[in-house]
């Protein structure tokens, strides 16, 4: 299953009210570090059917991006029963999201 775009409107839903721990990648269409990660997000959302993986654009959702303390991105945030367990800010390879997880 390809990723999840997030926005306020499902978040909720996708995200708080998972039965499953998700990986929320945060990012922007002109974030360089954000183009590296994108793929590799999309891959363990391929792979995985344990978790679920979202994308929130931090552009069109600011208000999520505020609500989570993203200050920078990229931002790979760990949610499981609607708290934060691991975040991380930037660029990282896969292995080390996977270990996120």
């Amino acid at each position: 299953m390809s990723a999840i775009i997030l926005t306020k409107e499902n978040f909720e839903n996708e995200v708080l009210n998972s039965d499953k721990p998700v990986l929320v990648d945060f990012w922007a269409s002109w974030c360089g570090p954000c183009k590296m990660v994108l793929p590799l997000v999309e891959e363990i959302a391929e792979e995985r059917t344990d978790i679920k993986v979202g994308k929130v654009n931090v552009d069109e959702q600011q208000e999520l991006a505020i609500k989570y303390g993203v200050m920078s991105i990229p931002t790979l945030v760990v949610i499981k029963d609607g708290e934060i367990v691991k975040k991380n800010v930037g660029a990282i390879p896969k292995e080390m999201i996977l270990e996120m997880l």
